[in-house]
């Protein structure tokens, strides 16, 4: 599959093409490592890389679920047991989860391929996604800017597009931000 191709879905859209056997979990898999690869050093959002882990889960095959193969990124925050886990903070540099939190199950569980974890502040404590530990995390319309958490966690339909989807445990940022507050702008 072409980038150009990979950029014109969404994750139902990619599912859909795994579920019709137009496309593998593996070549998706590693169409997004390519992009991450291009564009992360811009932008710094891929703060943890797993790639060996997600291609580890298609090798023993991935459960049956509404986005099974697609790629996909935790939040800093989710524990997923033996991938390191910093939570933003340097305290944790070195953390190393060993379990699995509940919602990174059931993310799962819904047959996503998780390749990595996107930066996150300290402990999610802040509306702007920039650590100490891996410094800030680049607005992909604009690099001279922050990326503010909702960016960080959206859907980027920019030049340096490489996720497919909005990240779901952001969602309750847009009701404790709403969108005319600062940290909702692009």
């Amino acid at each position: 599959m072409a980038f150009r191709e990979y950029g014109n879905y969404d994750g139902i859209g990619l599912a859909d093409l795994v579920r019709k056997k137009q496309v593998s979990a593996a070549e998706l898999l590693d169409e997004a490592i390519a992009r991450t690869a291009k564009v992360d050093p811009e932008i710094n959002a891929v703060v943890v890389k797993h790639y060996d882990y997600a291609r580890r889960q298609i090798d023993r095959g991935l459960p049956d679920g509404p986005f099974t193969g697609v790629p996909f990124l935790l939040k800093d925050l989710d524990l997923l047991e033996t991938t390191r886990t910093t939570f933003g903070a340097s305290v944790f540099k070195e953390n190393v989860a060993d379990h699995t939190g509940t919602l990174a199950q059931r993310f799962l569980d819904s047959g996503v391929t998780i390749f990595g974890k996107s930066s996150s502040p300290e402990f999610g404590l802040l509306p702007t996604t920039e650590s100490r530990l891996f410094g800030p995390t680049r607005n992909p319309w604009n690099l001279a800017h922050s990326s503010g958490v909702l960016l960080a966690a959206r859907r980027l339909r920019s030049p340096r597009a490489f996720f497919p989807w909005p990240m779901p445990a952001m969602a309750a940022v847009r009701y404790a931000f709403p969108p005319r507050h600062p940290a909702c702008s692009e």
